[in-house]
């Protein structure tokens, strides 16, 4: 198969193929032959459909995508499973309405998913999306089993922060109202009620 074949199977750039090529990086065996072209040898090892899931949670993370599929399917190489296809999604492992995981889990073809963190498929409930493969015969498999505890505090932090500024937010303005009427009072205004 064509390096531009296989980069586009696996949701990975030509460019970056070619990159990872020269640097001796491809996690599949390739050769190039004397007019230049790159080709890659695939062995269909592997019944059923590999999927490579690789996660964000911001815009401005989307660079790291490439390297979470390249461990991911060097990971899934190593083990003889040929992806299929790879899945990239830019979105809140808290968020269950995810379009391409929810399309992925309802696949019914795919065997196995491969992601690089078990949080990188979602933060909570991994357990029960396993479960549902397993019932069905296929498995989550994940390289790196250690979860990321900065990203998981990050999220945390970040839902406490939104709960306490709905709360004080609230709060804040009660105050800053009753600190305009005591300032109209002090000054002899007398404040202007509005029939609602």
């Amino acid at each position: 198969m064509k390096l531009s074949a296989w980069a586009k199977s696996q949701g990975v750039s030509y460019r970056t193929a070619c990159e990872w090529f020269k640097n001796g990086a491809l996690p599949v065996p390739a050769r190039q032959l004397a007019t230049g072209t790159i080709l890659v040898d695939v062995s269909e090892v592997s019944i059923g459909k590999t999927v490579v899931y690789a996660r964000v949670s911001s815009h401005d993370q989307k660079p790291q995508l490439d390297g979470q599929v390249a461990r991911c399917v060097t990971f899934a190489n190593a083990r003889g499973f040929s992806v299929s296809e790879t899945i990239t999604e830019v979105g809140s492992g808290m968020n269950g309405h995810r379009k391409k995981l929810l399309r992925l889990l309802g696949d019914q073809t795919v065997e196995r998913i491969v992601v690089e963190h078990r949080d990188r498929l979602m933060r909570f409930g991994a357990e029960y999306v396993e479960a549902a493969l397993a019932a069905r015969g296929g498995t989550l498999l994940v390289v790196e089993a250690s979860e990321l505890k900065d990203d998981l505090v990050q999220d945390m932090i970040s839902v406490q922060t939104s709960f306490c500024a709905r709360l004080y937010g609230r709060r804040s303005a009660k105050h800053r109202a009753e600190k305009a009427m005591a300032v109209m009072a002090a000054g002899g205004i007398a404040p202007v009620m509005r029939a609602e």
